[in-house]
């Protein structure tokens, strides 16, 4: 399982964005990531764009791109929006528990 560690980069250089182009979803069509809704046929969407997912090598480092920068719409790095809600929910628990 990903553990999220907020790290921030804010002004990062091009040379730390360059993992997309080793991204499988490279040649998909974006609006496959970009279901509209979280219901129904929604649901088959976003699990079609997480097979696409859990074949890139670049996936943990998507995710981590997607939580850092704060991407709330669409499926990144395997998770959908719903699960990054919840990670973020966790991590920011765990925090405070610490």
């Amino acid at each position: 399982m990903f553990a999220y560690t907020p790290n921030v980069v804010k002004g990062a250089s091009p040379q730390i964005m360059d993992w997309r182009s080793r991204a499988a979803c490279l040649e998909k069509d974006p609006e496959l990531f970009f279901p509209v809704g979280n219901t129904g046929p929604a649901l088959l969407q976003i699990e079609e764009a997480k097979a696409v997912c859990r074949t890139c090598e670049v996936m943990d480092t998507c995710l981590q791109w997607a939580l850092e920068s704060g991407q709330d719409a669409g499926v990144w790095g395997g998770m959908s929006e719903d699960e990054r809600r919840a990670l973020k929910r966790r991590a920011a628990r765990a925090r405070r528990a610490s």
